[in-house]
């Protein structure tokens, strides 16, 4: 199984941005400076890489090497485009099918959701960019290595993600618990997509307003919500069931 690849050194790191090579993020040393570390911030300006300043204790527990106050994490899968994947699906003659993950933080639960979107044959999983999960080697050990095989677009954010999707004809339905229609009211016959919302805080408003619906799973229990990773699956193997029966029905 590849590992995300940790790069260390300022002129190493300096060189794989560079070299445009893709990078989920960089930790700096917080209390990092000198010409060369001017040299490296001067590099990354415009560029949209996550930075973190960290204690360096923190470098020397990823690694033993010399990484003189910066790491950057090269991901351990090529992400891809979703401006590609979509006329890449219509071209084979199929309804586009993309799950949105909107603030989800835990790799687990990531890595869970990418798995059912593999046997569901979900066409990309899109991310943001920012205060997102990443494709990490737990990430794919979660998937059973669904992620080496299921195409994950890391976009700019998740609501210019949608507003691609609309123009292209994509509708796109938001899981919340504000909703007032039940998951199965809806008919996912066409081109769709599913927004994913972190347990926490689920769905940003922001994206609830431009989505073309909002839909809810029905619970009867107490407890307030259901983990993230189940109620993908729910949503997903709906679409697929709904999609099974109107193919048995033509």
């Amino acid at each position: 199984m590849k590992e995300n690849e940790m790069v260390f050194g300022i002129r190493a790191v300096i060189e794989a941005i560079q070299a445009d090579k893709e990078i989920d993020k960089i930790l700096i040393k917080r209390e990092l400076q000198g010409e060369l570390s001017r040299e490296l911030f001067e590099v990354l300006k415009g560029r949209e890489i996550p930075v973190q300043r960290v204690p360096a204790e923190r470098l020397d527990r990823l690694t033993r090497k010399n990484h003189q106050g910066v790491i950057a994490f090269i991901p351990a899968v090529t992400y891809q485009r979703l401006e590609d994947i979509i006329p890449f699906v219509y071209e084979q003659g199929k309804n586009p099918f993309i799950v949105l993950l909107d603030g989800i933080t835990d790799v687990r639960n990531f890595g869970a959701i990418a798995r059912t979107c593999e046997c569901a044959g979900v066409d990309a999983i899109v991310i943001p960019a920012k205060g997102s999960v990443t494709v990490n080697a737990d990430a794919i050990k979660t998937s059973a290595g669904a992620l080496h095989v299921l195409p994950v677009c890391k976009e700019k954010s998740i609501e210019e993600s949608i507003r691609f999707l609309q123009a292209s004809g994509v509708k796109v339905y938001a899981a919340s618990e504000k909703a007032y229609e039940n998951y199965t009211s809806i008919k996912y016959d066409g081109p769709v997509a599913i927004v994913m919302g972190a347990e926490d805080k689920g769905v940003s408003m922001d994206n609830l307003r431009i989505c073309d619906s909002m839909v809810k799973i029905p619970q009867f229990g107490t407890i307030g919500s259901l983990n993230v990773s189940v109620a993908s699956s729910i949503l997903i193997y709906e679409v697929v069931r709904q999609r099974m029966n109107e193919e048995q029905n033509n």
